[in-house]
């Protein structure tokens, strides 16, 4: 009851809110007008997720998909753990209110559906780390059938295959990578906010107007969400929503056009825009593999240690908010990299662009370094 109370007037004036932007003229077409189509669908997402967000809440509770507090979590008391339904809810509302449907944006929407409902699954009931993976690959190959994949292989011979395989593992990649993203209040939703909005800027201003709607109603759908999840938190995006951000970013990755024969550009501009998450997914995987914590696929996906970026800074003394404060700041200047890269006439700028890149992965190193736990110290925790 007291979720429902805290949210009830802001519910009441987001509502208020959405029926004045839903119909047809007005707000709308306005936006339609003015070149500003992405500011509506991000107010259309946003809206809906401040009314859905204290529903799924109240959800969570009646149907037992709760976080528990544990040893390797950090938080102390129970907290609805089924968040994300408003993030898929409201992301899905503003991209069928767009009425733009090319046949990638549906194999993204069907794509999202698959990765989302076992997110819920997984957070209500439970899966296995196998059944989990197999219905990510079946996602992912769902979304590249439908015309979303990697184009660089298409010139070899196989190209076709090898370019779905390599966009499955991408999308795979990068829906665990934001996965392990969501450790502490507010990380995940502030960084699929930031990357959406760079994939929105740099969309809007190579006229990919496609791309730009649907990264604005992803952003806006996390910036929403940040209402009940920034710390302390009342609701967790859950594995429903992280891994469907993470998925959804990942298409946008591969349905952008970031450059015209220049590979360095093409690979590097998506790459930076998404680059801590995936750099810490990489970064935790060889960690855990060379200490002997993992030691295949399945013991990778269930493993749930304090060993990511975010942790490592908290060790170092950073609080909840600072930490995420600092990753992001990090990913915003790997972003302004990228979009500055995408835009450069200088195969010199573009190549110390990448170099400055390099120099903040490497410092991002020595803090990983700095705050990581030994193995003897880990094992007396337990």
């Amino acid at each position: 009851m007291t979720i429902r109370r805290q949210g009830g007037l802001v519910s009441l004036i987001t509502l208020v809110m959405l029926g004045a932007m839903l119909p047809p003229g007005g707000f709308s077409a306005w936006t339609w007008t003015e070149g500003l189509r992405w500011l509506y669908l991000f107010l259309i997402a946003m809206s809906a997720v401040f009314l859905l967000a204290p529903a799924s809440a109240w959800l969570a509770v009646r149907i037992g998909a709760m976080d528990m507090p544990g040893a390797r979590k950090v938080h102390s008391v129970p907290v609805p753990r089924i968040g994300g339904t408003a993030v898929y809810l409201a992301f899905c509302g503003a991209v069928l209110r767009n009425q733009q449907f090319s046949l990638e944006v549906w194999g993204i929407l069907l794509g999202g559906t698959i990765v989302f409902l076992l997110g819920f699954l997984d957070d209500w009931k439970g899966l296995s780390a196998g059944t989990r993976l197999f219905w990510q690959l079946a996602a992912a190959m769902v979304v590249t059938f439908f015309g979303l994949h990697f184009s660089f292989p298409l010139n070899f011979p196989g190209g076709v295959l090898a370019s779905r395989l390599l966009s499955a593992v991408w999308l795979v990649g990068i829906i665990n990578a934001f996965n392990f993203m969501d450790g502490i209040d507010g990380l995940a939703s502030t960084m699929g906010a930031v990357c959406a909005l760079f994939f929105l800027g740099i969309g809007w201003n190579s006229s990919q107007y496609p791309l730009s709607f649907i990264s604005a109603a992803l952003a806006g759908a996390c910036v929403g969400f940040l209402r009940m999840n920034w710390r302390p938190a009342k609701v967790f995006l859950g594995d429903g929503g992280s891994t469907f951000i993470g998925f959804i970013l990942g298409c946008l990755a591969l349905y952008g056009s970031w450059a015209t024969n220049n590979p360095a550009v093409s690979f590097s501009t998506p790459l930076l825009v998404l680059g801590i998450p995936i750099f810490d997914i990489i970064y935790t995987t060889i960690s855990r593999i060379r200490n002997g914590q993992v030691s295949s696929v399945r013991e990778w996906l269930e493993y749930a240690g304090k060993d990511h970026f975010h942790h490592r800074l908290m060790k170092l003394g950073l609080g909840v908010e600072q930490t995420v404060g600092f990753v992001v700041l990090l990913n915003i200047c790997l972003g302004l990299g990228a979009w500055t890269i995408r835009y450069t006439a200088s195969t010199v700028g573009t190549w110390l662009l990448l170099t400055q890149s390099v120099l903040i992965f490497l410092i991002v190193v020595v803090l990983m370094i700095l705050g990581r736990e030994t193995p003897r110290a880990a094992r007396e925790k337990l």
